[in-house]
């Protein structure tokens, strides 16, 4: 997630957004600051909408965006649909420059999936034991094993992002032929889901939009890079005015993400409201891109860039644990419940739970950010067969930690070793040749 970004020759160029002089050769900021932006807010809603009691031996959650109506700030911090067009741009950007090198797709996916599954080993290697060692320790089970299944809920954005990955070289060649018209198809796939979704009264008939959906903003980021996305301010406009619509006239909730008690969520499976509010999100970043560039280009902004880009892959994978960390010492230990939201008391006190949650994340972003440090495995000389089985085992074992989490079982061990045969296949082994020189 932390590959230099090249800007490729657009098409058509972006008249009403063209990159400021001081924007640095061979990067786009924009992608940049995007991915920084949603990882922020991803951790910062995270971390600021729990609900935490503890009773003495199981601990209460809610969600401080299900008061009154906080649901309106999800239609900006949902920021998943911005990180999904993000990394569509960014795979366009890395897979053209891959073509210009010779390399193949096979060679190009093996490298973007060792960097997405890598990481997550360590986080495996830890959770899986320790549910093991706390309720030995004595600590109430039902906590214990609230926050396992918890830790391994995060992955589901690996692993639909994965399949995005994955479909990138045929989607970069369905959007040089066909253009808008390759998201617009997906789009109305979603549409046709939702159709069946809620006539039929079927969940299960929503499913398919998992991939309908964040594969339609993750093809945006195609057009982006081509240079193509004309018009923000009308994109912007059409996607939350329809997004408005859909909430106020269909069965669509508010909010953008899960809340206790509802019926249904635009999340789990997307919904055409998500979507459409994406659509809107994309337009409005993209019609602020001039200024969000030279944003980035001021020294404390490109500093900020520099650090926060080969961690953030860490921040999101390791954030929930720090969120366990001091639930489990201020609300379990010391028996604090957080206060009532929207409340003085909330307000107050929140800045000094974001500072103890930061404080508990730097020891973990010390010990496990070098897992997310650039690639050093020699180049994948495998084939497209071999690379194949690969992404279907990472998708497999990602699938896996998300739907069990590191709850106390068997499906734990079977994901992780899943990621780690994926990973193994996707590695060329170095061989030593006769002379001393090592290759791959």
């Amino acid at each position: 997630m932390t590959a230099v970004l090249t800007r490729p020759a657009p098409r058509v160029p972006l008249p009403r957004t063209p990159a400021p002089p001081s924007a640095p050769p061979g990067r786009d900021p924009f992608i940049d600051v995007l991915r920084l932006f949603g990882m922020a807010l991803v951790v910062l809603q995270h971390w600021s909408m729990p609900v935490l009691s503890f009773s003495g031996t199981e601990i209460t959650t809610g969600n401080a965006l299900a008061s009154g109506n906080a649901w309106m700030i999800t239609w900006i911090s949902q920021v998943m649909p911005l990180v999904f067009f993000a990394g569509g741009a960014a795979n366009a950007i890395s897979r053209r420059g891959a073509v210009r090198r010779g390399t193949a797709a096979p060679a190009w996916l093996a490298a973007r999936l060792r960097r997405l599954v890598l990481p997550v080993l360590p986080l495996a290697a830890v959770w899986i034991p320790l549910p093991h060692l706390l309720l030995a320790l004595g600590l109430p089970e039902q906590p214990v094993v609230t926050a396992s299944r918890l830790a391994g809920q995060l992955l589901w954005f690996l692993a639909i992002y994965l399949v995005a990955v994955a479909a990138t070289p045929l989607m970069l060649r369905l959007n040089t032929l066909y253009g808008l018209r390759v998201p617009a198809a997906l789009m109305a796939g979603a549409v046709a889901v939702d159709v069946l979704r809620f006539s039929s009264g079927l969940e299960i008939a929503g499913f398919p939009n998992i991939v309908l959906v964040w594969l339609a903003v993750h093809q945006l980021g195609f057009l982006y890079a081509d240079g193509r996305l004309s018009r923000p301010w009308v994109m912007a406009a059409a996607g939350y005015g329809l997004a408005a619509l859909l909430v106020a006239f269909g069965p669509y909730p508010g909010s953008m993400i899960g809340m206790p008690g509802a019926e249904m969520s635009n999340m789990a499976p997307p919904t055409l409201a998500l979507l459409a509010v994406g659509v809107g999100q994309i337009g409005l970043a993209v019609a602020l891109r001039r200024g969000i560039t030279g944003l980035a280009a001021l020294p404390m902004a490109a500093r900020v860039l520099t650090w926060a880009g080969p961690r953030m892959m860490t921040v999101y994978l390791w954030h929930m644990s720090a969120l366990f960390t001091v639930t489990a010492v201020v609300v379990v230990g010391l028996g604090v419940s957080t206060p009532e939201p929207g409340t003085s008391a909330w307000l107050s006190g929140w800045p000094h739970w974001l500072v103890m949650l930061a404080l508990a994340l730097w020891p973990l972003l010390r010990a496990f950010t070098r897992f997310e440090e650039k690639d050093s495995a020699a180049p994948y000389r495998g084939g497209t067969v071999r690379i194949a089985v690969a992404a279907v085992l990472a998708g497999t074992g990602l699938l896996t930690l998300t739907v069990f989490g590191f709850v106390p079982g068997w499906a734990p061990a079977l994901g992780a070793a899943a990621l780690l045969a994926a990973l193994l296949l996707a590695r060329s082994a170095r061989v030593r040749r006769p002379d001393g020189a090592t290759t791959a």
